[in-house]
């Protein structure tokens, strides 16, 4: 099986989410792990979800509003 180089993780900045990241870096050996967090109308703001996928080891966080 060839390398994954870089993975899209559907992030909720959560435990879970959150554990992931170091994980597919160590484990799985992936080089770029781009965290994807969704702004569906709940009122929140989402800056610290972003902030902390990128402070979990993840190369880029983006918070889109759906």
């Amino acid at each position: 099986m060839s390398p994954i180089k870089k993975v899209v993780l559907a992030y909720s900045g959560g435990v879970d989410t959150s554990s992931c990241i170091p994980y597919l870096i160590n484990e799985y050996g992936v080089e770029e792990v781009v965290a994807f967090a969704a702004d569906l109308g709940q009122g929140e703001d989402l800056e610290p979800v972003r902030k902390k996928a990128l402070a979990a080891g993840a190369t880029e966080s983006l918070v889109d509003d759906l």
